[in-house]
């Protein structure tokens, strides 16, 4: 069976997962579905870092129960999705991973923009440990960045590519939104690298 990818856009406490299938010059979508990283049960833990009107939760007991849980819960998403599509007899070639940004939290001075880049980093690595456990080899970019990556290494223009995404989306039920336009655009990429390649990729940021 042909070598697939997975590709996830990460938001805070959910992701948007696409299974695309190849070859590189003809991707096809697979699969397009949302996994929570948090528990729903537990709504505070969509912002574990957050207190009420956006301040700061403090350091403590809460936090560090809010964060152990949405680790504990993510990953159990993560790799039930991977195993859902393994099950079905897919070779999964690797992993994309869209962010919103990759700057460490330590470098920011103003309160509430850190609590949303720890939050980020949180639920970015959440992700990203699900599928190294499965063993899976993970690429992650800004979302900022994705398109002039996918130009670059496609050797498409950008408009096509756009519009390449798009038509991709009438293969399947659902929304099309840019979140799933994204993990999209990721899982391609990850299809893309040569076979050697995807084998020496380490997981990274």
């Amino acid at each position: 069976m042909a070598a697939v990818a997975i590709g996830f856009t990460v938001k805070s406490g959910w992701a948007s997962v696409v299974l695309l299938g190849g070859p590189a010059t003809k991707p096809h979508v697979i699969d397009s579905c949302r996994i929570e990283l948090s528990d729903p049960a537990i709504p505070e833990s969509r912002q574990p870092y957050h207190a009420a009107f956006g301040t700061a939760r403090p350091a403590g007991a809460e936090r560090t129960r809010l964060v152990a849980g949405v680790k504990r819960f993510g990953r159990r998403s993560v790799t039930g999705a991977i195993r859902r599509y393994q099950s079905l007899g897919h070779r999964i070639a690797g992993a994309g991973v869209i962010v919103g940004s990759l700057i460490d939290p330590v470098q920011i001075a103003n309160d509430h923009i850190r609590i949303h880049a720890l939050e980020g980093q949180l639920f970015r690595e959440v992700v990203r440990d699900g599928a190294a456990s499965m063993k899976l080899r993970c690429r992650i970019w800004r979302e900022r960045d994705l398109l002039g990556a996918a130009a670059n290494v496609l050797k498409l223009p950008e408009a096509r590519l756009r519009n390449a995404v798009t038509a991709l989306g009438h293969e399947v039920e659902g929304p099309w939104r840019a979140e799933q336009k994204a993990a999209t655009l990721a899982a391609w990429l990850v299809l893309a690298q040569p076979r050697s390649v995807r084998n020496a990729i380490l997981a990274e940021e």
